[in-house]
């Protein structure tokens, strides 16, 4: 394999010199700006071997590199390791940006070149402005990899279906409504979508173009007056081509974007991160002395906010779908204390195990992203997935790192357990305590309207900072609805996240300790950001759990916590019990009883 990356990176060189261009930046998304990406634009997966979903690779004619996150930086070294392609670790005081290592490794005049399609506009100019001073040019390219990668995956034609207004809360037309409502003050008379999760939730459609993510590959542009659908027409049935008709949405040609953009004549809201492409083509009457009189606004979609705010409808669903979701972990946590004993099971086969028991449950639409389950040592690559290679056997001693969820219609789920199979250390003991202290101060968090993210950060981190400890990735997420897993604008993470916190968001909240060699901790609930009171001072906010699945006791040293925090995770698991008994057999009752039971000193 090795080999094969090196060959495929000279191929690519050989395609940048008859280009003249003398370096090549090569990012993970597509032209959607998506985070997970449908297996035709998984080219920089392709060409380094690393299998991370976050990542940036760069290549000159002598050099190569690959930029990614704090949770991949274990993954990220093994997977590079041998192909000449150095990993460059993002946010780390010795990193240089890309654009400074180019600044440094090219030379006056030299040409960076870049796919227009799948590097967004803001990137390309903020690398401009770093390189300029050298004389160094960035250039829009064709995609090499056409010409370079054989059997490269075709564009996906997986069938779009209709999610129906009893799961969605708002009717596509409503949705179309508010979204020129929000435009409008923004004095525009159109906007261009690219984001596919946006998409399909103002259509109120969904699809399977990729893995774990149920969207569909399109562009959509609303006018006051239109709205029209760029897809591949061969995935719509005649149902869903009848349901956009009656919404008053046009369909066309996924291919025709660029054309069509090229001809609009009035004001035109755009995504900053809206790729180069499409951009240029928004832009081109201007830049070829047209003079219409109209603007291209680059300004957050509206749609991105409207999306994090759920309605009644979706906050309901989200429920129902965590009760469902709760079932199946309870089984699975009943069976994994019991089956490990035995010997016979492994990262995977637990990992098969839990799909066969979401799948038991009603309306299960497959998982929300892969499943981590890292045992031991393995649990402290933040993204780990086991393969065939990587697989260890479960030993009834240690711990297991489960990260996992599910896609149902009425909800997505995402939620992380940390489990023990047997005895533990003191130092994981410990460990376990500081990520669960974390966890707790977050969850009992009541803060202003105003507050953002990055505000409450510090309150799942403060245990561990006193202990001299830290972890790199961000505390909270955005959870869509039947949608991507991690959804924005909102984050609760250290780097500052200027969108304030409100009802109806769902984020999630998951601190974690990563020990390389020896451990790895996290403990990750979904929550819904409700109204706590109202006073002299304001509105103030608090979160609700909506996971419903016991944290293991096993390894907490109650001394370490304080009575607040013993009685909201009693409080919790007492919910837990009461919400998910009645469904369970008798002896599945019994055994969440005992692991529901009060925490004492």
């Amino acid at each position: 394999m090795k080999l094969e990356i090196k060959q495929r990176v000279a191929a690519l060189r050989k395609f940048m010199q008859g280009n003249g261009i003398q370096a090549f930046i090569l990012p993970t998304t597509d032209p959607h700006n998506s985070e997970y990406v449908a297996s035709h634009w998984e080219a920089r997966k392709w060409l380094t071997g690393f299998t991370g979903s976050a990542g940036t690779a760069v290549i000159t004619m002598k050099k190569a590199g690959l930029w990614t996150d704090s949770r991949y930086f274990l993954q990220a070294a093994e997977q590079l390791e041998g192909t000449d392609i150095t990993l460059f670790k993002e946010r780390m005081p010795e990193t240089p940006s890309i654009a400074e290592w180019l600044f440094k490794e090219l030379k006056e005049g030299d040409i960076i070149g870049m796919d227009g399609w799948v590097n967004g506009i803001d990137f390309k100019e903020s690398l401009y402005e770093a390189c300029s001073p050298k004389g160094i040019q960035v250039k829009s390219v064709t995609d090499p990899f056409d010409e370079i990668w054989e059997d490269r995956p075709a564009l996906p034609s997986e069938p779009v279906f209709i999610l129906e207004e009893k799961y969605a809360g708002l009717s596509c037309r409503k949705k179309i409504e508010l979204i020129r409502e929000e435009i409008h003050k923004n004095n525009c008379q159109s906007i261009l979508l690219s984001a596919l999760d946006e998409i399909a939730w103002t259509l109120n459609l969904r699809g399977s173009d990729v893995h774990c993510n149920p969207v569909f590959i399109s562009y959509m542009h609303i006018t006051q007056k239109e709205a029209t659908l760029y897809i591949i027409e061969e995935k719509l049935s005649p149902e869903v081509k009848t349901y956009l008709e009656e919404n008053g949405v046009t369909i066309k040609s996924y291919n025709k974007i660029e054309s069509d953009i090229k001809n609009v004549r009035q004001n035109i809201q755009v995504s900053p991160t809206l790729n180069m492409k499409l951009f240029n083509a928004a832009g081109y009457p201007s830049s070829h002395g047209i003079d219409t009189g109209h603007k291209i606004m680059e300004i957050p979609s509206p749609v991105s906010l409207l999306k994090a705010v759920k309605n009644e409808t979706e906050i309901n669903g989200f429920r129902h779908a965590m009760e469902r979701d709760g079932i199946a972990m309870v089984k699975f946590l009943k069976w994994l204390k019991e089956a490990v004993p035995a010997g016979n099971e492994s990262e995977l086969s637990v990992d098969r195990k839990l799909y066969e028991l979401r799948a038991e449950q009603a309306n299960f639409k497959g998982i929300s992203f892969d499943t981590i389950a890292g045992y031991k040592e393995h649990a402290a690559i933040v993204h780990y997935e086991a393969t065939p290679e990587t697989d260890i056997p479960l030993k009834p001693e240690g711990m297991l790192l489960l990260d996992s969820g599910a896609q149902y219609p009425d909800g997505t789920t995402d939620i992380t357990r940390t489990i023990v199979l047997g005895p533990l250390s003191d130092e994981e003991k410990t460990d376990y305590t500081l990520v669960l202290k974390g966890f707790l101060q977050l969850q009992n968090a009541v803060f202003p309207e105003g507050t953002c993210g990055t505000q409450l950060d510090v309150l799942a981190r403060q245990a561990m900072w006193k202990a001299g400890i830290n972890y790199f990735h961000g505390t909270g997420h955005g959870v869509g609805h039947f949608l991507c897993v991690h959804e924005g604008p909102h984050q609760i993470r250290m780097n500052h996240m200027p969108t304030t916190l409100r009802p109806g968001m769902t984020v999630t909240n998951e601190p974690g300790i990563y020990k390389a060699g020896r451990h790895g901790i996290r403990t990750e609930n979904t929550l819904l950001i409700v109204p706590a009171m109202e006073s002299e001072f304001g509105s103030f906010m608090k979160f609700e759990p909506l996971t419903l699945c016991p944290i293991d006791k096993e390894a907490i040293v109650t001394d370490m916590l304080t009575d607040e925090e013993i009685n909201w995770f009693n409080e919790y698991h007492k919910m837990v019990y009461s919400r998910l008994s009645p469904l369970l057999n008798k002896e599945e009752q019994e055994w969440l009883k005992e692991k529901t039971s009060p925490l004492k000193r």
